[in-house]
Order: C-alpha cells, then structure tokens, then sequence
C-alpha cells in the first residue's frame, strides 16, 4: 500500500516547475495543506488533492501505485470536471468527509490574500466564491 513518502514524491513530480497565482512553487500549497492535517489518510489526500486535475497522473495510476480506495474516492471527487458546475462540484464534496475536510483547509489556504503580491477585482471575486463554497462545507 503506498503511503504518505509515496504521495509527497507523486505531488513534487506532479506539479514541478508550475507555480501559483502569487509566483510562488505550486508545490508549497499542497503541502501547506498536508501540515494541517491529522491523520496520515487525509494528509495523503491533502498532498494529492490536485494531482489529477493539473496534471497527468489518473486515479489509475494512483490505484496501481498502491493508493487505497477511500483515498482514491476522496482524491476522485475532489477533482472539478470541466462539466461540472462549482456548485455540483462543492456538493459533492460535501458528501465525502475526507474530501470535506481538505477542501476546507484548500478553500482556507486558497483565501490567504497575503500570499499575494497585489489584489485585484478577480482575486476579490475568487476570494467571495471561496468564502461561499468554504461557507457550504461548513453547513451541517
């Protein structure tokens, strides 16, 4: 079964050399995200999280890595399709506690306007959008 060196190693593959809205080491996000969690499951999925989305990893070749299937789950609905509305998108995860609670700490990470170097209308409007879907989760 791969663990959570497996994943740290898939992550630093996956997004080398891309960088975030404010510059910085993609990178750094997902592990940001992976210290805030509390059990070696969701630090997995919080170092994971946007692996399939933004790269070429697919939950196939994280299955054949060894991944187990409760993070396969959680990792497979918090990938956004194209297709599929915020909304849906944020329900859905809605529905998976392991995805829940990494998409939490991501929508907490994500509106860190400090990160940012300056703050524009779209980073205004980005940060509303977060607050909303963080403000869903956050519902019983």
């Amino acid at each position: 079964m791969a663990d959570l060196a497996t994943a740290i190693q898939v992550a630093l593959t996956s997004h080398a050399g891309q960088q975030d809205k404010a510059g910085q080491p993609y990178i750094l996000h997902p592990l940001r995200l992976m210290l805030r969690m509390s059990t070696p499951e969701d630090m997995i999925v919080a170092v994971l999280h946007d692996v399939v989305e933004d790269s070429q990893i697919t939950r196939a070749d994280l299955e054949r890595m060894g991944f187990a299937e409760p993070i396969l789950d959680a990792l497979d609905v918090l990938t956004h399709r194209e297709e599929q509305s915020y909304e849906d998108y944020i329900a859905a995860i809605k529905q998976v506690p392991l995805a829940r609670r990494v998409k939490l700490a991501d929508l907490e990470d994500n509106s860190n306007i400090l990160r940012l170097s300056e703050v524009t209308q779209a980073s205004l409007e980005r940060l509303q959008k977060y607050h909303t879907a963080w403000q869903t989760l956050k519902e019983e």
